[in-house]
């Protein structure tokens, strides 16, 4: 008899082994009723923090030195947003994988200005006082060649590290035009809660898309640092994590993982480390794709298909099955 014909012989033969009653209605009762009280107690001991949520309000009160110097990048054209690229704007080529450049081949697709969405308009949207609807007018008249004077002139005053340094009350005189008066107008108009509903795209009662409003707050330290507070920083696993330092999302670890490794966030300015940290994203998707094929392709894949050979642990789990085989056989 060979042993395909005594294998297939076996799982027809009825079952002469013990038996015993079962009730699978009050297992299944006893089951979900130990699971519920588990989850209830455990989600009460060791559920994550519902932390509040960052507003522009918050950062106008909490830093708004950092909100004003952020509102002056966002006029100059030099901040993260103004600079980040596709698929907001054209500031940038966005990551790139030597010549693959997917961030530019999608192109701008969900278009974010960040000088008129974060500035302009937003104080346009509301009365202002005296001084800063001057500004806005004197803004929105000149040309935008004298727009970038103005705004380029004193960004780079206001970040100067031998003069400014950040402080706006060092700044030496200057044209700079209505750049000040608008930056300080922003900053108070965030101060009273009026930007946040602003940027929330206005006239939606049901919104969840708070791109403009991340875009912005990104833009400057007070969002970094509230992450780096709660432990959400790249190198320290913050992907998966929930608020300070929770565990969360596990799923992502083998995603989170790659961002451990130094050559990832490295703090190098130039050659292949800073081109890797500048481009982890798209590095890192790479990696994560080749992983994927090789767990779809694993049973073409000499060699790796054969690891189960060669490390028999199904052998282990149905050790009865192949006792009985090898006594039958």
């Amino acid at each position: 008899m060979s042993a395909m014909t005594r294998q297939k012989q076996i799982e027809r033969e009825h079952w002469t082994g013990p038996v015993r009653r079962y009730d699978i209605l009050k297992e299944g009762t006893i089951a979900v009723v130990v699971v519920a009280l588990l989850v209830i107690v455990l989600a009460a001991i060791f559920s994550s923090p519902d932390d509040p949520a960052l507003t522009l309000k918050g950062w106008a009160k909490a830093a708004p030195d950092d909100m004003y110097a952020v509102t002056v990048s966002e006029l100059a054209g030099t901040s993260g947003s103004a600079t980040y690229g596709p698929p907001y704007n054209t500031g940038g080529d966005g990551q790139a994988l030597g010549p693959i450049t997917p961030q530019k081949w999608m192109g701008v697709r969900q278009p974010v200005d960040p000088t008129n969405d974060f500035v302009v308009k937003p104080l346009e949207s509301q009365q202002q006082p005296a001084d800063v609807a001057a500004a806005l007018t004197q803004w929105t008249s000149a040309s935008a060649d004298q727009q970038g004077k103005w705004a380029t002139a004193y960004d780079t005053a206001l970040n100067d590290p031998n003069g400014a340094n950040g402080d706006a009350t060092k700044v030496p005189t200057g044209d700079y035009g209505p750049v000040p008066t608008m930056a300080t107008g922003l900053v108070n108009m965030a101060a009273s809660g009026a930007l946040d509903g602003i940027l929330a795209a206005p006239g939606q009662f049901y919104n969840t898309n708070a791109t403009k409003q991340i875009l912005f707050l990104g833009d400057g330290s007070y969002l970094d640092d509230a992450a780096t507070k709660a432990h959400l920083q790249g190198n320290e696993w913050g992907m998966m994590n929930e608020t300070g330092n929770f565990p969360g999302q596990e799923w992502l670890q083998p995603f989170s993982f790659w961002y451990q490794l130094p050559i990832f966030n490295s703090s190098a300015t130039s050659g292949f480390a800073a081109t890797l940290t500048a481009n982890a994203d798209i590095y890192i998707f790479l990696l994560i794709g080749i992983m994927m094929l090789v767990l779809i392709l694993l049973p073409f894949i000499p060699g790796l298909r054969s690891i189960p050979r060669w490390i028999p642990l199904h052998k282990l789990v149905w050790r009865d099955y192949y006792n009985r085989k090898r006594t039958t056989a």
